[in-house]
């Protein structure tokens, strides 16, 4: 559907909102009709019922708006199919008990006009009227979850969950939005974020919910579903920063048991490991290798779908990961562990079988066999991700669209 030039369309989700509904579309229309004298934009009030049975379909149509019939259940989807109905440039979405002013949607839309592609509402650079916000979410859900957003996502966003923001038209389908629940508005940000769209905020206004009874949203089913997804969308936190953290302990651990030599114990600042820390130690690298595997597939996968874009530094590190690289080095590792670990049979066997101790050699021996197999058939993996090719960087789209990315460590400069 193509965007009608000049146009608005305020979105809100309903469900069983009888009590506000009616208020909610009235302030609505107050902000299309200051928008069209302001900047000659036209627009409509669209809401998109989730299935209400107390009349909010029959009082939102009293009060000017259209209304959407939505019969998947969900926050999202009903902002989903509210926004497919339009084909209006500009869109804003906002809840319909009462807590945003509608109203306050006019410099969302402005700052769309001057450049924005999301345009958030900023409750605490504004307002937050005394009831509206439980103490737990304003000092301690909120703080938390944008503060995380702003770590994994290198964001300037000061309230990551205000229920009030603007988006283009093009913008919206440009994301290619699916989520059906509350974390609809997590994907929507995040997805900006990694798009680099340009994104702004504003001050508004929270005021206590009008309907009378206990809000659709639970602060920790939701706040757990919004943390969960920025991790799904951020994979160097997800996977990568605890495989380095694993290898580097299980490494170090290795190291230090073959360096004690024929020590029982071996030391380290008055705590002693032995050969038990080498299965400890022997697990971490394994599953560090694995987990690595993990991230660079999900990397991927996000750059061939286009959820993330590539800068030059990713085309650099992709262009070395090829399947006969990865096969190469899985052969490499489980050749030297199954030598090391031949050494040490053939050394058993020279002393006529007598006791063995190389309890901890031999773990780190097949911790290389099992890493070594692990790598030759993640090189498989990684190219069936990349469509069947040996090249893994066949997942990148073209060059000039490359911008920058967290996901990657920067290049060294040449002198």
């Amino acid at each position: 559907m193509e965007p009608s030039a000049n146009s608005v369309a305020i979105v809100m989700p309903c469900l069983n909102e009888a009590a506000t509904i009616s208020s909610c579309v009235k302030r609505a229309q107050d902000a299309l009709r200051i928008l069209a004298e302001k900047h000659h934009l036209i627009g409509e009030v669209i809401v998109a019922d989730n299935g209400s049975t107390d009349g909010s379909q029959g009082l939102a149509e009293q009060a000017g708006a259209r209304v959407v019939n939505i019969s998947e259940r969900g926050y999202g989807a009903a902002l989903i199919g509210g926004f497919a109905a339009s084909d209006a440039t500009y869109l804003v979405m906002g809840d319909s008990d009462c807590s945003y002013d509608f109203v306050e949607a006019v410099p969302m839309i402005e700052r769309l006009m001057d450049g924005a592609d999301l345009c958030m509402g900023n409750r605490f650079q504004g307002e937050i009227k005394s009831g509206a916000m439980p103490w737990k979410n304003r000092y301690i859900g909120n703080p938390a979850l944008s503060g995380i957003l702003r770590i994994l996502f290198r964001t300037g966003i000061g309230d990551a969950h205000c229920g009030i923001r603007a988006i283009r038209k093009e913008a919206l389908e440009r994301l290619n939005l699916s989520s059906t629940g509350m974390e609809f508005a997590s994907e929507m940000l995040l997805k900006s974020v990694l798009r680099k769209l340009n994104i702004a905020e504003v001050p508004v206004t929270l005021s206590p919910d009008g309907r009378g009874r206990a809000p659709h949203l639970n602060p920790w089913r939701d706040g757990l579903r919004h943390l969960t997804y920025m991790f799904l969308l951020s994979p160097t936190w997800l996977f990568l920063v605890p495989a380095l953290l694993l290898f580097v302990a299980g490494f170090a651990i290795t190291a230090l048991l073959q360096l004690g030599g024929d020590q029982e114990m071996v030391l380290i600042g008055g705590f002693r490991i032995g050969d038990h820390w080498a299965v400890a130690a022997s697990a971490a690298m394994v599953l560090s290798s694995q987990t690595v595997v993990l991230w660079l597939a999900a990397l991927m996968c996000s750059y061939r779908d286009g959820l993330r874009l590539p800068t030059e530094r990713a085309r650099h590190w992709l262009s070395y990961s090829r399947l006969q690289y990865w096969m190469l080095g899985g052969f490499v590792l489980t050749l030297g562990g199954l030598t090391w670990a031949a050494s040490i049979a053939t050394g058993w066997i020279a002393s006529d079988f007598a006791a063995l101790n190389e309890m901890r050699t031999l773990i780190a021996a097949f911790t290389m066999v099992v890493i070594g197999v692990q790598t030759f058939f993640s090189g498989f993996l990684l190219s069936m991700i990349a469509g069947n090719r040996s090249r893994h960087s066949a997942v990148l789209p073209k060059r000039e669209h490359a911008v920058a990315s967290p996901d990657l460590p920067p290049l060294n400069q040449p002198a």
